[in-house]
C-alpha cells in the first residue's frame, strides 16, 4: 500500500492552487494524508479526485493570523487514527519537533492526542521541514511544504510517500522539481542538501 503525503499547503496564500503536477505525482497512491495548514478546502477537493484524503486541522485551518476558518468537513479533523493495511496511522498537525524536555517530547504527545492506542507511524507538518525519525518505536514522518519550503519564499518543496507493504512501515520524501520529484536518500544522508 502506498499513501501520499503533503503539508502546509497554504492554498491560496502561497498560489492559487497546487503546482499542477503535484496531482499527477500521486496517481496510484490509496489515500493522501494532509497534515493540515489547507487554508482552503479546495485543496482537498482537487486530491481527493486522486484518491481519498484525510486532513488534519491546522492552525492556519483554525484562523491563525486572520486566516479564514475552514468549515467543519468529514475528511478534516484535529487528528484521526486511520488504520491502513494493518498498520495504526496517526495523523495530526502539531508535534513538539524539536522536542523539548521534559514537558514537550514526541512520546508524552503522542499519550495525549492517541491515549487509548499507539500508532505504528505518525504524520504531521507545521515546521514547513521535512524529516524522518524513529521516536520509542513510532515513524515520524513530516512530508515538508510543497510549496513554503522551510518556511521560505514560494518555491518547489517537498511531499512524501508511506510504504506500507513489508512487516514494518517505509517512508520516503521526495524534492519537487519543474516536472517531477527526486528521492531523498534518508538513509545517507540526513539533511538532503
Amino acid at each position: 500500500m502506498k499513501v501520499g503525503l503533503i503539508s502546509d499547503t497554504h492554498i491560496p496564500e502561497a498560489m492559487p492552487e497546487l503546482w499542477p503536477h503535484l496531482y499527477e505525482l500521486f496517481h496510484g497512491v490509496e489515500c493522501i494524508l494532509h497534515a493540515g495548514d489547507i487554508h482552503h478546502l479546495s485543496v482537498i477537493d482537487e486530491l481527493n479526485r486522486i484518491a481519498p484524503v484525510y486532513a488534519a486541522r491546522g492552525n492556519g485551518d483554525d484562523g491563525s493570523g486572520g486566516r479564514d476558518i475552514q468549515p467543519d468537513d468529514e475528511r478534516l479533523k484535529e487528528n484521526w487514527l486511520l488504520e491502513l493495511n494493518g498498520f495504526k496511522v496517526g495523523l495530526t498537525h502539531y508535534v513538539p519537533m524539536p522536542e523539548m524536555p521534559p514537558g514537550l517530547t514526541v512520546s508524552k504527545w503522542i499519550k495525549k492526542l492517541f491515549p487509548d492506542d499507539k500508532p505504528d507511524v505518525l504524520i504531521y507538518g507545521d515546521t514547513h521541514v521535512e524529516q524522518i525519525d524513529e521516536i520509542d518505536g513510532v515513524l515520524c514522518i513530516n512530508p515538508g511544504s510543497p510549496t513554503y519550503p522551510h518556511n521560505l519564499n514560494l518555491q518547489f518543496g517537498t511531499i512524501g510517500f508511506l510504504h506500507l507493504d513489508g512487516e514494518r512501515p517505509r517512508a520516503e520524501i521526495c524534492q519537487l522539481t519543474g516536472t517531477g520529484i527526486i528521492p531523498f536518500d534518508w538513509e545517507n544522508s540526513r539533511r538532503p542538501w
